[in-house]
């Protein structure tokens, strides 16, 4: 019986392996393509002249300008849509859990719509509303973020709920209510600390959201990083695979942290 568990263990193993191992070959070898081509020079000679441009950003912004502006839109849209997200679900996820819990399942409701529209859709309702936002507010790209917002909602929301899944966020706002805090503290002080890894998470994916997303930029004539390597591809093809490459990258890391954000609220739990 033990032989029969010890060689069902390594078939396991070796499965595993071989999965990871696949998985791998399919993910970095086109990165390493993309790294490859970027490194090119004129004879096929190597070369290390793009990404000295691409981390020289004085240069970058003198030789692609439509580049430096799109990574100068997509830092703000960053900021201001994970501010924006953040601002909007963690208050009313906690309230709607703590004072109006029937009204959980029409607010889940609402912010899983926006998977289930599609870009052009959402692009047709919204190129209205941006007319009146031109009106009063502007043409700037930066203004995308209310779009964005609306679109990080189902996975925002998704992180957010299961970290509040996870704790008792009636008995810990009760408890300090009964001590005298206000909500506001009770928010900051008691409920924030407990879901840190969930805001994390909402976060990360808005970020990966945000500069991954091209459509409504480009139906809407603004300007973001996913505009601008389309745009560069076409004069400059070395430097848009090179940002599309720097992009990828950073959604990994991202993703990576993200994991580990949630294997360290699983040990804080389990040894609890």
């Amino acid at each position: 019986m033990a032989g029969l568990r010890q060689r069902r263990a390594r078939r396991q193993r070796t499965l595993r392996w071989i999965v990871v191992t696949l998985f791998a070959v399919l993910v970095l070898l086109p990165l390493y393509a993309m790294f490859e081509f970027t490194t090119r020079g004129a004879g096929d000679s190597f070369t290390w002249e793009t990404w000295r441009v691409f981390f020289d950003w004085g240069t970058l912004a003198e030789t692609y300008p439509i580049l430096w502006t799109g990574m100068k839109a997509s830092f703000w849209l960053v900021l201001l849509s994970v501010t924006l997200t953040l601002v909007l679900l963690v208050p009313t996820v906690v309230w709607v859990r703590l004072r109006l819990p029937r009204l959980r399942r029409l607010v889940e409701f609402i912010s899983l719509l926006p998977l289930t529209i599609p870009a052009i859709v959402l692009v047709v309702g919204l190129a209205p509303v941006y007319a009146w936002v031109v009106y009063f507010i502007g043409g700037s790209s930066v203004t995308l973020f209310f779009a964005y917002t609306i679109l990080a909602l189902p996975f925002a929301y998704r992180a957010i709920d299961a970290g509040l899944s996870a704790i008792d966020v009636r008995t810990l706002s009760e408890a300090a209510r009964s001590l005298g805090s206000s909500w506001a503290t009770v928010m900051w002080r008691v409920v924030l600390p407990n879901i840190r890894s969930a805001v994390l998470s909402a976060a990360f994916l808005t970020v990966a959201l945000v500069l991954g997303e091209f459509t409504i930029a480009s139906l809407l004539n603004r300007d973001n990083i996913q505009v601008a390597v389309n745009q560069l591809g076409k004069s400059s093809a070395t430097m848009s695979v090179a940002v599309s490459l720097a992009a990828l990258v950073l959604a990994f890391v991202l993703l990576f942290l993200l994991s580990f954000a949630g294997r360290r609220r699983y040990r804080e739990r389990k040894t609890s």
